[in-house]
């Protein structure tokens, strides 16, 4: 009998604050093409796409990036059921519940739990791992992938391997670490310990009842909140009160540092949780001088920098060993070696009430996105992009009206009790209090600008009447 599929579940629902300015909680950097054209997300999905190792990929993610999840793998030829958390909860109730829905599909499933915003170059060592890890999972084993030092990081946590077991290259786990200073990762290193990748392959069964065993209210808490699941245009979204019960804590906490299921095989491939713009340097192609750049960049007499651009040209001269970030309503300059402190600078902006701290200058949308271009105090203008097939909520504003010039595709227009169709250049007024829908019926994206003009231009001035996307 052939061994099952593999089934890959994909946590894509952190924040990843250390990579600000790219990486906000309005999008964080698992959505985000922070090394090459494609998100860190997107290169996960196809990592796991060959039909011959891997079942359809179960992907768990918050409220807020759904759509945003599954467009994202559509654009790359991947069909995933997506699960909506309802709120953060770490990984031991997500991948939890992403188990959960598995084993309700197949009893015997085999579960691979990865991080959507890790990065493995070497995907053919990879798949390797995971089958020679499978072997493991028959003997009841929960198996994580280590990775063997190339320094002593303080950022990752470690593994001690222990007695070989009969599968080749596995071994059970003597000890879990946390994350050590710098004396004693050094001291890590030289005893042969292992940094802990963060990701799992397991029966699913036995996570569950292993889970059961030592967080009995986790368990039950998601279990109900599976069994009360709804199905929500597509998605499978878990019933908010059950998983609000279930304790915050990570598989590591919750499961791996109790269980005597625990086995390691270390993976035999470049690996990255990119958790900082010093792990980007550590794993980027760099140019003849260190440097490791990304977008719109010329660097003069610069090395060892990380240089990421994201929309607008950015230039060095005379620099080295530092972390810039340009996109368009922030920079950031920093030495590389205080990579790990923006998380700090982040919580001041927050502090201080900077809508940078959380949000992108781009908005994304079920329906598109839409970028804010320029502000005034009586008016906003704004790029939106509505892909095919996308509309808007019928709506209606209380404090400003609307220009809408169509610059690419056609819009259908409802005005009241009119529909009527917008085409290239052309434009349509929207007054102030009407009622009014925009809509792409075509096959290419709907670009327009918008000009608002009007007393107050926030976004809570919109009253929804009717939306497909069911918001509120």
């Amino acid at each position: 009998m052939p061994a099952p599929l593999i089934v890959p579940i994909l946590l894509a629902g952190g924040a990843g604050t250390r990579l600000w300015p790219v990486s906000r909680d309005a999008l964080p950097k698992q959505f985000l093409p922070l090394i090459g054209e494609r998100s860190t997300y997107q290169e996960t999905l196809l990592r796991v796409a060959d039909p011959a190792v891997f079942a359809p990929p179960i992907v768990i993610t918050g409220p807020n990036f759904h759509f945003f999840a599954r467009r994202q793998a559509e654009d790359v030829g991947v069909d995933a059921t997506v699960v909506i958390e309802p709120l953060r909860r770490d990984s031991g109730p997500a991948i939890a519940a992403a188990t959960t829905v598995a084993k309700q599909r197949n009893p015997d499933a085999v579960v691979l739990a990865l991080a959507a915003d890790h990065i493995i170059l070497d995907v053919e060592p990879f798949r390797a791992t995971c089958l020679a890890g499978r072997e493991a999972t028959e003997m009841g084993r929960i198996v994580t992938f280590g990775i063997k030092p190339s320094e002593p990081k303080t950022s990752y946590g470690y593994i001690l391997p222990g007695e070989a077991l009969k599968a080749k290259g596995v071994h059970a786990v003597k000890a879990f670490v946390e994350k050590p200073d710098a004396a004693t990762a050094g001291r890590y290193v030289r005893e042969g310990y292992l940094w802990n990748s963060g990701n799992f392959l397991f029966r699913a069964d036995v996570l569950l009842a292993e889970l059961a065993r030592f967080e009995p209210d986790m368990a039950a808490a998601i279990e109900a909140a599976v069994t009360g699941a709804t199905n929500d245009l597509g998605f499978l979204r878990l019933d908010p009160a059950a998983f609000a019960r279930a304790p915050q804590k990570s598989i590591d906490y919750a499961v791996m540092e109790k269980t005597d299921r625990a086995a390691v095989i270390e993976g035999k491939f470049r690996w990255s949780d990119i958790g900082s713009w010093d792990a980007i340097f550590d794993i980027a192609p760099r140019d003849k001088a260190g440097n490791a750049v990304q977008g719109e960049v010329v660097a003069v007499d610069t090395q060892g920098c990380v240089i990421h651009s994201d929309g607008r040209l950015t230039a060095t001269l005379g620099v080295k060993d530092l972390v810039v970030v340009s996109t368009a309503d922030a920079v950031l300059v920093m030495p590389r070696e205080r990579a790990q402190e923006v998380r700090e600078l982040v919580e001041k902006l927050k502090a201080a009430k900077r809508t940078e701290a959380i949000n992108h200058r781009r908005a994304h949308r079920p329906w598109g996105y839409y970028e804010s271009i320029d502000m005034g105090e009586r008016f906003q203008v704004k790029r939106i992009v509505v892909i095919p097939g996308g509309m808007l909520s019928l709506q209606k504003h209380q404090h400003r009206a609307e220009h809408w010039v169509v610059v690419r595709g056609t819009a259908e227009v409802t005005m009241g009790e009119t529909v009527k169709s917008v085409a290239e250049n052309e434009s349509v007024y929207i007054p102030l209090g009407t009622v009014h829908r925009l809509a792409n019926r075509g096959k290419i994206p709907l670009e327009l600008i918008e000009v608002q003009t009007g007393s107050y231009l926030g976004e809570d001035d919109i009253v929804r009447l009717d939306d497909i996307y069911k918001r509120k």
